[in-house]
């Protein structure tokens, strides 16, 4: 089992950021991450454009330069992915939590790889891996997913996509212009 004073888990732009605060201030730490660095950012749609501007997305004072006033996907990666490289962030990928459990004044983690034990555990773990569901027959089919990439997948394809949040919209814009024939349910 591994003692560190400090373990951030979930390695995206907050957790990134409190782990550039730990390494300021000296502190053992380490950031786990189930994927690659801002695993939730590479996972959302490849051509996906921020509803928020670059500079509202900075951490650390660190300038983030985009191409436009909100930047797409892909900037961000870099950007955060030069920030954990440039400052040397202890960062472990593609590494799962598993289990947090807290005896007394000490911390028990986990994850797929290895067994921790730590005095603070920051959960930095965002939501964008959380689908929402909504427990009805067929949610499980393979042909359903909670999640969109690239809308070149359902071209010629008869799509629902469900809800109205600006995502949903863009999504069903994206696949309608690649020629699906596009369904939007809204409750």
């Amino acid at each position: 089992m591994i003692h560190i004073d400090l373990i951030i888990v979930g390695g995206g732009p907050i957790g990134i950021a409190c782990g550039l605060e730990a390494k300021k201030k000296g502190l053992d730490y380490c950031i786990i991450e189930k994927g690659p660095i801002t695993n939730s950012l590479y996972n959302y749609p490849l051509n996906m454009q921020f509803f928020s501007s670059s500079e509202k997305l900075e951490i650390d004072n660190i300038p983030f330069i985009s191409n436009e006033a909100k930047p797409k996907r892909n900037e961000a990666l870099e950007y955060y992915r030069r920030i954990v490289t440039s400052n040397d962030l202890n960062i472990n990928l593609f590494e799962k939590v598993n289990t947090v459990l807290k005896k007394q004044d000490t911390f028990y983690i986990k994850t797929d790889k290895e067994q921790y034990t730590c005095s603070y555990v920051i959960i930095a773990t965002g939501f964008y891996d959380l689908p929402n569901t909504m427990d009805v027959p067929g949610e499980d089919l393979p042909k359903v997913s909670h999640y969109y990439k690239d809308p070149h997948f359902f071209a010629k394809q008869k799509l629902a996509v469900i809800g109205a949040s600006n995502s949903a919209v863009d999504a069903a814009l994206e696949c309608y212009r690649k020629g699906a024939e596009v369904t939007m349910l809204v409750r």
